[in-house]
């Protein structure tokens, strides 16, 4: 009986041993066989008609990062018909696996935004290796400059262009964000048109300057938001705060910094002309004034600084109207709180939105003239 069992089990030994042989493997390739995609840049090519210059910029692998001296990085750009001819043509350029799956930004020409975004931003869509939390951005010069740039505040082992984006390092209310995919539902949907940050370089050529933004709308040409307007419409539609505005009324000069924002609006179009109500609430207290404050007259400071303010996202608003551009998605609200029907989707472009008139109310609550009176 015990013979048996020694049998027995030395049968199923050697059958699971057998198996073994037969065993495919993973086809997994070690992390020494892989060079990492930190970003894309995507230009008009200059060597072929309606073609592509993608410029990759990768890490390199260094032995010790503690003890590098440089940002260990190298670029590699090539020209073809398409993102995905170029990218697989870069593939042969280099002796290991491009892994997609640490690229976080995406910069592209100006040029190209008004081509046929699905030529080329469908690539990245498709990608499952391609992080769906990339962002996307516009290029102030060329996308291959901006990618390949490395300002004199990178360190190595770090990206200094995703600390403008993911809130880890620099928060500014210049800053506008946009993902991946935002862009896309944005960009193929109807309603709300979507907003881009302008990422240049400043006069030294030292540092990045990303105070501007770009609002695109398929089909129609881009239009460019100053950083003072580009500042307005993030502290409303992100809640940026945490900086200043400056208020002038005759001679007094305040700066204002606020803490908290609020916004709300309604579309109405059966009170009277069609219009949309937005009420603005902020909160914060004087950072600065040329003139010294009295605490007692907070609420005729809270008016001089409400009405500038009011005037200043009407003219805002204005401006998108008549550019024929919704970044704050007013027709998507619309379109939203109706029932379906026919030609809904364009009642509101077409026919309400050109005329539709701005009301706004702003309510500014300063808490104090400051932390010494």
């Amino acid at each position: 009986m015990a013979g048996k069992q020694k049998m027995m089990k030395g049968c199923i030994a050697f059958i699971l041993l057998l198996s073994l042989l037969f065993q495919a493997g993973c086809a997994f390739k070690d992390i020494d066989k892989r060079v990492f995609v930190l970003g894309f840049g995507i230009d008009p090519s200059e060597k072929m008609r309606n073609g592509f210059r993608v410029t990759l910029k990768l890490a390199k692998q260094v032995g010790d990062i503690k003890q590098s001296t440089s940002p260990p990085y190298l670029y590699i750009s090539h020209d073809a018909e398409s993102v995905a001819e170029a990218i697989h043509e870069m593939e042969t350029r280099v002796d290991k696996v491009l892994d997609f799956g640490h690229s976080k930004i995406i910069v592209i020409h100006k040029e190209l935004l008004t081509k046929d975004l699905d030529t080329f931003m469908d690539f990245f869509t498709r990608r499952g290796d391609i992080q769906m939390i990339s962002y996307v951005a516009v290029a102030d010069k060329t996308a291959e400059e901006i990618i390949s740039f490395e300002p004199t505040t990178e360190a190595p082992a770090s990206i200094a262009l995703y600390n403008y984006f993911d809130n880890t390092g620099t928060e500014s209310p210049f800053v506008v964000t946009t993902f991946l995919f935002e862009f896309r539902r944005e960009v193929l949907g109807e309603g709300l048109d979507t907003i881009m940050p302008i990422i240049g370089t400043d006069e030294e050529n030292h540092d990045f300057v990303i105070d501007k933004s770009i609002i695109l709308k398929r089909g129609a040409p881009p239009v460019e938001l100053t950083p003072e307007e580009t500042k307005y419409f993030n502290s409303l539609m992100n809640k940026a705060y945490g900086f200043s505005y400056k208020i002038k009324e005759d001679d007094l000069i305040m700066i204002l910094n606020f803490d908290e924002i609020r916004m709300n609006y309604k579309i109405l179009l059966n009170d009277g002309d069609p219009r949309i109500d937005m009420k603005i609430t902020k909160v914060g207290v004087v950072g600065e004034s040329n003139k010294r404050l009295n605490s007692k007259k907070l609420e005729k400071y809270n008016k001089i600084a409400g009405k500038e303010i009011g005037k200043t996202v009407t003219d805002l608003l204005i401006k998108l109207q008549e550019n024929n551009v919704d970044p704050f998605g007013f027709g998507l609200r619309y379109r939203a709180t109706r029932l379906s029907r026919k030609g809904l989707d364009k009642e509101w472009e077409k026919r309400i939105y050109p005329d539709i008139k701005f009301n706004v109310k702003v309510n500014i609550e300063l808490k104090s003239t400051g932390a010494v009176e």
